[in-house]
């Protein structure tokens, strides 16, 4: 059990370095939230390991990382984390493409999510550019299910 918590831990680190690798700022609004992306994957694959804490805690995480309303991200993420584990034996057992589509749709309710808390709360709500996240995040999904589930076939 220790083994597969070490994994959590240690595939969350890796997700917040490839989130805070400087990109030019063409490539920026590119970049998918990698965390978030890695929280749905263990909300999937390992419910009872990677669940509604791990999500609240990597959006506090981001919180902090990005200087913004404390528990924006973690409240986002915690919903997305939720979803993920209710849906996850439905959604797992369906072909790539549309794990894709429900990834799409997670990130899509996680980008909104931060949206709406922005507008609430009169920060700086940004762009169009921010939804391009979602898209990027649910494009990258195969190969993150492809490469992870060949790391943790033993986890589950």
């Amino acid at each position: 059990m220790t083994d597969s918590r070490s994994s959590v831990v240690l595939s969350t680190l890796a997700a917040f370095v490839l989130q805070a690798v400087p990109l030019p700022s063409a490539l920026e609004m590119l970049r998918p939230p990698f965390a978030v992306l890695l929280v749905i994957f263990w909300s999937l694959t390992a419910p009872r390991i990677g669940g509604i804490a791990l999500g609240f805690f990597t959006g506090l995480a981001i919180d902090v990382y990005q200087g913004v309303v404390l528990g924006q991200h973690a409240l986002a993420t915690a919903l997305v984390a939720y979803i993920a584990i209710r849906q996850h034996l439905l959604v797992r057992t369906k072909p790539l493409l549309e794990q894709s589509f429900f990834v799409l749709a997670l990130l899509s309710a996680w980008v909104a999510t931060c949206w709406l808390i922005e507008a609430f709360t009169g920060s700086a709500t940004g762009d169009a550019t921010r939804w391009v996240t979602a898209l990027t995040g649910a494009v990258i999904w195969p190969l993150l299910m492809i490469w992870g589930t060949s790391r943790t076939a033993g986890t589950r």
